[in-house]
């Protein structure tokens, strides 16, 4: 019986790429991106709505909440993270109007004390 060496040639299968948008950026280096589909329903042949969520690792914390991105598989990262993110396609355009709230509530607190600091005080005394 012969025996000679076998050498088999390995091809790494393409990673995917995938678009989605971003829930999460609450932990460091760490987005929550979900994608969405669409999926006809077997009996009643309606479209339902479902979505994938995955945790991607955004090294730079370029990303935040309601970005765009695209996201490519990796090596697993942690318990949860198999995604990196390759780039931000569209920045997110919604208000946070909370955000907005605190700064005029706290420019109004500042231009008050200002007002009280510049406000002519008058002495009250003997006019003399």
């Amino acid at each position: 019986m012969a025996c000679w060496p076998i050498t088999f040639e390995f091809t790494k299968m393409p990673k995917r790429i995938v678009q989605g948008i971003v829930t999460g950026d609450k932990t460091s280096k760490t987005r929550r991106v979900e994608l969405a589909r669409l999926s006809k329903h077997p009996v009643y042949k309606k479209y339902v709505r479902s979505k994938t969520v995955c945790y991607a690792h955004d090294e730079n914390n370029e990303s935040a909440i309601g970005d765009k991105v695209e996201i490519i598989e990796s090596q697993p990262l942690s318990k949860l993270k198999r995604w990196r993110l390759v780039r931000v396609i569209a920045k997110s355009t919604d208000v946070d109007v909370t955000a907005l709230r605190a700064a005029r509530k706290a420019a109004e607190e500042a231009g008050e004390a200002s007002a009280d600091e510049s406000a002519p005080v008058e002495s009250v005394g003997s006019d003399g």
